[in-house]
């Protein structure tokens, strides 16, 4: 979620340091755009998460998410 400038995660309500001006530690933003055949049809839905809680979300996936190498750091 932000506020202004500064990030926070939507599930433990934590400030992730930086901004999104400056970033500090990483975090994962989602934001979703629902279509005609959801019962969301219409809305736009969007949030945050710390590193901290990514990691116990995917937990609980019965399929882990996929990985890959970055080869090129910036």
């Amino acid at each position: 979620m932000k506020k202004g400038h500064v990030i926070y995660c939507n599930r433990c309500g934590r400030r992730l340091e930086g901004t999104d001006l400056l970033p500090g530690e990483e975090g994962l933003h989602i934001e979703k755009s629902w279509g005609y055949f959801s019962g969301k049809d219409g809305e736009i839905h969007s949030f945050d998460l710390c590193e901290s809680c990514y990691d116990l979300l995917v937990q609980e996936f019965k399929i882990p998410p996929e990985k890959k190498e970055q080869t090129t750091l910036l």
